[in-house]
């Protein structure tokens, strides 16, 4: 698979791999971990969690911003592999649950929130920058497309795992303490600490202790024990991310010599054997910048929509999806965090056909333009949310569930609706995130590298800040509704692409 590519690729996307599987733990269970380690029952969670995304990805235009003025990509990439290490372990300290002191246990998450978010500004784009270098040599420049879809689906083999780890560890620590693991429970739990519960929640709430094994003679006992020994599950969870990120961290510095200097790819030797600056025309510099710009505003959108898997969707797996149960002796994969693993494990194995589809269409005359590609992307996605939409109708609404507790299991919906939706927007993400980096590798001019990627990524923030939305409908409206939004947002981006697409080729040719 590597054969014809740049050597630097291999190392780089190693190094990668720590960033994504503590991105993928977290997509998984940050949202569950908040709302069920602060209590939170409305949006509160989802907003802490938005702002958290939006700032991993518009970090990333400060970090970039950073490398193109200093001209250290590498140092600037491993101060941000350093920060990220730092923030894990904030989130790993296993605090008591139900929290005593919220102001500083709440202040302790979201500065290890932002140590991440800023350690990946510093080091997602700027690695990507570096990435795009190796195809600069015009040796490797006809595989650049190949070559970010080998680096997307190749640092997503970490990720597969990321979820499946996180919720073993949790799940089997909750066993060590003598319960078994349930996902209504933490939040019925959390009712039943504030006084909030009602009498029909309270009667599942006892029947549920019943079945984990607890002691229903003292239910204020049973409620505080099970939440903080589930709540330590989590936590330890996020330590699992620090054994990633150190394994990166060696990976890169060890490798730091080998990769390319993003700074350089602005300098030439000129006939007299001297060196100059690379100069691009004035007004084909602005013509770059405008399609880039269109770009990012468009995929707001996408970005709005599909990482809703972090969000609505992993609240839908915990609260209308039957649960995928996976013994494995000490241990069983249960919960809605495992539906993350779906995912990454669909980028591994799709992106080789994915790859061979482009590539067969390229040989028989056919060869898609990336910002079409981009386009049918999109089109791809609202067809995820339109499955997911018809399979959620006759669902309770969120006031109905909640009063009564939760769902029943016989009234849940099969995991498969969730699976047939992941795998079809992960066809769709391999359509426009790996296609959407090399775009602008390619047609952002050389000095502004850094910045560019920073930019891409922080229309990935804009998208993700609007995250919290999706919750709101979510609990607001029949769910059905909720997914008809996203149909609605993908195809809006889709034909807004369609639309500028002969300006997009022609400025990328």
């Amino acid at each position: 698979m590597f054969k014809n590519h740049p050597k630097g690729l291999v190392s780089a996307a190693l190094a990668n791999m720590g960033e994504r599987f503590g991105f993928y733990i977290m997509m998984a269970i940050l949202l569950l971990f908040l709302n069920n380690k602060f209590g939170f029952t409305g949006s509160e969670g989802a907003i802490i969690y938005s702002v958290f995304y939006a700032l991993i990805y518009v970090l990333a235009l400060v970090g970039g911003l950073i490398a193109d003025k200093t001209k250290k990509y590498k140092g600037t990439i491993l101060i941000g592999l350093i920060l990220m290490t730092v923030g894990y372990f904030l989130l790993a300290i296993p605090t008591k649950t139900p929290v005593e002191n919220m102001p500083l246990i709440l202040a302790l998450t979201c500065l290890g929130l932002l140590s991440i978010a800023f350690g990946n500004g510093l080091f997602k784009g700027n690695l990507q920058a570096v990435v795009g270098q190796l195809y600069d040599n015009p040796k490797y420049s006809d595989k650049r497309e190949v070559g970010f879809q080998i680096f997307y689906m190749f640092i997503n083999v970490g990720a597969m795992f990321a979820p499946l780890m996180a919720v073993g560890l949790r799940n089997w620590w909750v066993k060590s303490k003598g319960f078994e693991f349930n996902a209504d429970l933490p939040g019925l739990c959390n009712q039943w600490v504030s006084g909030t519960i009602s009498p029909e929640a309270t009667t599942r709430f006892t029947e549920l202790a019943q079945n984990v094994g607890g002691d229903v003679s003292n239910l204020d006992v049973f409620a505080k024990t099970y939440l903080n020994v589930f709540m330590e599950g989590y936590h330890y969870s996020f330590g699992i991310a620090i054994i990633a990120m150190l394994i990166s961290l060696t990976i890169f510095i060890i490798n730091k010599k080998n990769l390319p200097d993003p700074s350089l790819k602005v300098i030439k030797k000129t006939d007299a054997g001297t060196i100059a600056e690379v100069e691009m025309d004035a007004k084909e510099v602005k013509q770059r910048l405008y399609a880039l710009f269109a770009v990012f505003a468009v995929v707001i959108f996408f970005w709005f929509s599909f990482h809703q898997n972090g969000q609505s969707l992993t609240l839908f797996a915990n609260d209308y999806t039957q649960m995928i149960n996976i013994n494995l002796g000490f241990t069983t994969l249960q919960g809605a965090e495992v539906f993350q693993a779906f995912n990454p494990i669909f980028v591994v194995f799709l992106t080789p056909i994915v790859i061979g589809l482009f590539g067969w269409l390229k040989a028989k005359g056919f060869e898609i333009s990336t910002p079409k590609k981009i386009a049918i992307g999109m089109g791809i996605a609202a067809t995820a949310f339109a499955v997911m939409s018809i399979g959620s109708i006759g669902l309770p609404t969120a006031a109905e569930r909640i009063a009564a507790g939760g769902v029943a299991d016989a009234a849940r919906v099969t995991p498969w609706l969730l699976i047939g939706t992941y795998l079809i927007l992960t066809v769709a993400e391999l359509f426009i995130s790996p296609l959407g980096i090399a775009f602008v590798s390619k047609v952002a001019p050389p000095k502004y590298q850094g910045i560019m990627q920073g930019g891409w990524l922080t229309a990935t923030a804009l998208g993700n800040q609007l995250l919290f939305i999706g919750v709101i409908f979510y609990n607001s409206i029949p769910v059905w509704a909720t997914w008809t939004i996203f149909v609605t947002a993908c195809l809006t981006s889709m034909f807004t692409m369609i639309f500028m697409l002969k300006w997009l080729e022609r400025v990328a040719k």
